[in-house]
Formats: structure tokens, sequence, C-alpha cells
């Protein structure tokens, strides 16, 4: 898939771009967003572990003046992200889901999942066993993700997890 422009509600263009943000942009993403932090040496891995991402870059709307292409790039900003870890059969998870503060409630987010709902839907085998799309859904999220199709899984399913090596945090 390729850079595809997306609108915004702000006087803002913006273009859903296929790929994973560089390693500071995901950190600065994951933190002003409200997600957990993390460090470099768990965001590094990221574009070659996962199965597929992208991303929103917005650039301030032309005004009457002239500007050059180098300009307008330089002034990009990496406003929102997701990605899928999957095993490219059956098994599909959404994760990352963020949208910096100032874009949110503008669309966004919702551009980014139906994305990767469309890559998974273009890209998983086509044997009519279907694919298994799972997120965890944190409380803002929740409304976008049951517009777009998610549901609960309780009674029949509960997530769980296991934190490794978060006993070591402080706070």
């Amino acid at each position: 898939m390729t850079a595809e422009p997306v609108w915004s509600q702000t006087q803002a263009r913006c273009t859903l771009r296929p790929g994973y943000p560089p390693v500071p942009a995901y950190l600065h993403l994951r933190a002003t967003s409200g997600l957990y932090p993390k460090t470099p040496a768990q965001a590094e891995p990221i574009a070659r572990n996962s199965w597929y991402g992208c991303y929103i870059t917005c650039s301030p709307a032309p005004n009457n003046t002239t500007t050059t292409t180098s300009s307008t790039e330089k002034e990009e900003t990496i406003v929102a992200m997701g990605r899928i870890i999957g095993d490219g059969g059956w098994y599909f998870h959404i994760a990352d889901m963020a949208v910096l503060p100032a874009h949110q409630r503008k669309g966004l987010g919702g551009a980014v999942l139906r994305h990767l709902l469309a890559y998974i839907k273009e890209k998983a085998p086509q044997d009519g066993t279907g694919a298994y799309v799972t997120l965890f859904a944190d409380a803002p999220g929740r409304a976008l993700y049951a517009r777009n199709g998610f549901v609960e899984t309780t009674p029949g399913q509960l997530g769980m997890m296991m934190p490794m090596g978060w006993e070591q945090r402080s706070g």
C-alpha cells in the first residue's frame, strides 16, 4: 500500500503512510498520547518484527505564499500511528494505536484503524476460514473500536497479561 492523502478537519494536510515512524517519533507518540512510555531498546525492533504498520504525517495547509516542497517536508509532523503484530495466517493483533492530543477527535485514529483492517483483509489468506483480529482497548479508544466492528470477548474469553519486569518500576 502506498501513501494516501487523509482529510483533516483542521487546517493541516495529512498523509497516511505505510511503515513505522522513526524511534524518536514512536516514543514521543506513545508518551504524549497517554500510552505507557517505552524505551529506545523496546522501540527499535518494532519495524522488523511487526507484520505491518502505518502512520500519519501532517503539514500546515498551504497559504497564499509560495512554499517549496523541501520546506513543506521539513514542517511535516508525525501525528498518528498503529501497527499489526501477527503471523500472517490467521492471528492479527492491533497495537500502538496513538494520536497526538492536538489531533485527536479529528478522524485520524479511525483512518489508521480502517487502513490496518483493510490491509489484513487484503493480505490475509482468503481460504474462507477468516482472520482473528484482537486488540486491547483503553477507555478512550473503546468507542472508536466499537464503531469499527470490535466487540468485547467476555464472557467467552477474557484477556489476560503477565507484565514481566514491571516489578522493577518505581511508583
